[in-house]
Parts: structure tokens; sequence; C-alpha cells
């Protein structure tokens, strides 16, 4: 039976771990149990901060710490970040190094409905010059960007779920700024994916091998900035290519492959995520509803091979 971890549960270990650096700060807007900031909080409670229901507070006091030479960790839901999005171009513009990481991205957080459902950040946060910004596929994956964006000066966007995904990378992974990693190759069609897709695009290789069809699998965590050389070798190889995310198929991984591959390498692209809409209240079943699902991804290869 497959490990199955959700990514937040991997970030309180890692910041656990991470906390032994006195530069660690860790910052959270009441909602410390849920993003597990509170493993944090029990190990280092000198240095976390409970602003309350107060994002651009959140923020706000996260900036200033940065300038105060502070490491911080910033977190709440994914869709409450726009509450302090003026907050954040500051951020941006002064490279401040803030972490700001998010749970419940996507549509994990299910049945608090679309109000709760993050679909949007992606693209808005890939707007904003100066953030680095990923979505990590698994708990060892989260661990480790979690681990590196602590070594690294600057502002960056972490998306993590509340879903449990089973674990897909060794022990002994180390994730990389803009670089993918490929998991299967394949000439027939490329899936480029991440966050709690990339086992589903997984899924949909294994059921194209029926088809005969080869897939190249990518795991591509790194949204911003995106892993171009990559994206343009998958373009190549196999002619056609699908991404796979969840979120919007408006300026997330999807736009992010669209713009480099119709720069340097057009080819067919078929986008599997939220179709320009708002979502629905549900459970696990939302995900075969929007297909973002392994089922979902086959038949877009399917489609983007037609084409």
């Amino acid at each position: 039976m497959e490990l199955q971890v959700s990514t937040r549960d991997s970030y309180g270990k890692a910041l656990k771990e991470i906390g032994a650096d006195s530069k660690i700060v860790v910052l959270d807007a009441d909602l410390s149990s849920s993003t597990k900031t509170s493993v944090f909080a029990e190990a280092y409670r000198d240095r976390f901060i409970n602003v309350g229901i107060s994002e651009q507070n959140l923020f706000g006091i996260a900036a200033g710490l940065a300038c105060s030479g502070k490491t911080v960790f910033a977190s709440t839901f994914a869709v409450f970040v726009g509450k302090a999005w003026d907050i954040l171009r500051i951020i941006a513009h002064d490279r401040l190094n803030v972490k700001v990481t998010v749970s419940h991205g996507g549509i994990s957080n299910g049945p608090d409905g679309w109000s709760h459902h993050s679909i949007e950040d992606i693209a808005m946060m890939r707007a904003l010059p100066n953030f680095t910004v990923v979505v990590p596929a698994d708990s060892v994956e989260a661990e480790s960007v979690v681990k590196v964006a602590a070594q690294n000066d600057g502002p960056w966007y972490i998306r993590l779920s509340k879903l449990e995904v089973p674990t897909i990378n060794g022990i002994d992974y180390r994730f990389l700024p803009g670089k993918g990693n490929v998991l299967l190759d394949g000439s027939d069609v490329s899936i480029i994916a991440c966050g709690a897709m990339v086992h589903a695009a997984l899924g949909a290789a294994e059921i194209l091998k029926g088809d005969g069809v080869r897939a190249m699998v990518i795991n591509m965590a790194s949204i911003k900035p995106i892993d171009v050389e990559l994206v343009l070798r998958a373009a190549r190889e196999t002619g056609a290519v699908v991404t796979a995310e969840e979120g919007s198929v408006i300026g997330g991984l999807g736009g992010a492959v669209a713009e480099a591959t119709s720069s340097y390498c057009p080819v067919t692209v078929e986008r599997v995520g939220i179709n320009d809409t708002f979502t629905q209240s549900g459970g696990r079943d939302l995900y075969g509803f929007y297909g973002l699902t392994a089922e979902g991804i086959t038949e877009a290869c399917r489609r983007v091979r037609k084409r």
C-alpha cells in the first residue's frame, strides 16, 4: 500500500527541523492547527506569532521581521492570500525574505465550498515579479522545498494541500528551484503536472500504455521559474503536451507551459484544470467532477494527439 501524507503535514515537520536556526520566525493567522505551524509553535514558542484573523497584519508583520534580518514563514489558507495583495506586492518589490506558505490549495478544502477553494492563486503569484512559486507533488518534496526556501533569500510562494497524496519521491530527493523532474520517459505525448496531479499523471501514463501510447511524465513543482529547457525538450520529443494542475487553467502551470512552447517550439497543448468557473462544495468526488483524475488526463492526452 502506498504511503499517503498531505503536503501540509510535511510543512509542520520541516518547520520544526529548521527551527533550530534562531533566524527562523513563523507567523499564522489563527489557523495554525490546519496549516501545521502549530508543530513549530510547540517547539519554539518565542519565535511564533499568531496575528489572529488578520491577513494584512500577517504579511505586514512578516515584511517588518524580514527587514530586521529574519527568515519568515507566514501561513494561512491559499484562498486568503488575496486579502493582503498590496502588501505582497511590496514584499515582491523589495525582495523581502518572506516565505508565503499556504495550505488548502486548490479544491482540497472540498466541503467548505467555492469561497474556500483557491483556484486563482498560482496565476496571481506568478504575476508578481521576484516571487518563486512552488507546488510540491508529495510530502517528501514539500519537506525539501521548505528547507531549500529557508536557505535561499527572497520571497517564495509555497502552495500546500489538505489532500493526502501518495509518496512519489525517494528519501534522497532534493528540490531545485527552476528545475522539473522526468518521472517517466515517453515519445508519444508529454504530461506536465504539479501538486496532487502528478500522481494522477502517472496513473494516466499507465492507462495510456493500454493504447500503445508512451507518455513522458514530468513533475513541474517549480512553476516560477519554470524549467523552460525541459518543457521544450518534452515538446520537441513528443510533439504534444498536456498540463495538469489543481487550479484555473488560466495563468497557472498550463499558462506557463503554453507561453514557453508558443515562444520557442509551437506544439499542441491541452490544459487539464478548472476551466474558468467557480467550483462547488463536495468531497473527493470533486476531483472526478472537474476531471482532475488519471482518467481526465488520459482523455486530454487522446484529444491532444488527435489534434
